[in-house]
């Protein structure tokens, strides 16, 4: 009785190994083919879109451009079906020191003459495609729903302004107007250490729509693109230097020909309009 009863369960145990092998075999079948099949298809597709757009350009604009060339992008490639546009916003000295490090550019739209001249002087953009094609004025805003009194820029040096939004001087000209206006009003020493510095125009905009800031200086253009009730315009603040935008082939562009159509169509008739549409102001003659 013990024999069989030995050799019963010897023979169940190896039913057991044989099942446990089994199933191991069946879970590693399951998952090596679906893992085969999610590698291969998206490399195969990412191929196939690099290779289209033979002739898109990168334009590579100032942050205070964003409405205005979004809008000249969409003309533009209708009137010009052959090219593709990307457009690439930032702060123009953020823009340049792309532009310096070998980035992919074909123009460069500047919110100042200080970026353009120092690319100019690097040889890295064609200096007979450059022309100034637009001008803008500097502005204080305030939260709308803020209970300080500022009407002007000297109202900043109130103990209870805590927080005045400007950007970097050193990549966004928004900024350097900024500082050279507080300066020659003789205020700049009273309020640097209020100050808060964004990135870019459109985040000093950003800052004072939220209520995070008492106070921000922008553009009178990217003042107009506020959300509806989040700021109001207090004040005109006068700059020294005009705000003048300059615009120009990069030197290393692989499509100069399609690049100068883009500058051409900025520079000319359609492209001031929607300039003008946005805020901007001709250049001056």
């Amino acid at each position: 009785m013990r024999k069989e009863l030995i050799v019963l369960l010897v023979v169940l145990g190896v039913f057991l190994a044989i099942g446990c092998t089994g199933n191991g075999n069946e879970a590693t079948n399951e998952t090596s083919t679906p893992v085969a099949n999610e590698t291969s298809a998206p490399v195969a597709n990412e191929t196939s879109v690099s290779g289209q757009n033979p002739d898109a350009i990168t334009v590579s604009a100032a942050a205070s451009l964003t409405e205005a060339f979004t809008d000249m992008e969409s003309q533009f490639e209708t009137e010009n079906p052959g090219t593709d546009v990307n457009l690439n916003f930032a702060g123009s000295g953020s823009l340049r020191q792309q532009i310096e490090g070998g980035a992919p550019v074909d123009v460069f739209a500047s919110a100042n003459q200080n970026h353009m001249d120092i690319l100019a002087n690097e040889t890295l953009i064609d200096n007979s495609t450059r022309e100034d094609f637009a001008e803008n004025s500097l502005v204080l805003i305030v939260p709308a729903n803020s209970d300080l009194n500022i009407t002007g820029i000297k109202d900043l040096t109130a103990s209870d302004v805590g927080k005045i939004s400007i950007g970097n001087p050193e990549t966004a000209p928004v900024g350097k107007y900024t500082t050279q206006a507080l300066t020659e009003a003789g205020l700049w020493d009273q309020l640097k250490d209020k100050t808060i510095l964004a990135e870019d125009v459109k985040q000093v905009l950003t800052y004072v729509e939220r209520g995070e800031v008492d106070a921000g200086f922008v553009y009178m253009t990217d003042a107009k693109t506020a959300d509806p009730g989040t700021i109001n315009i207090v004040a005109t603040v006068p700059v020294n230097t005009s705000i003048s935008y300059p615009i120009a082939v990069v030197s290393d562009s692989d499509n100069k020909e399609e690049a100068q159509e883009f500058v051409d169509f900025v520079t000319g008739e359609e492209g001031q309009k929607i300039l003008e549409k946005y805020g901007f102001t001709p250049e001056s003659e």
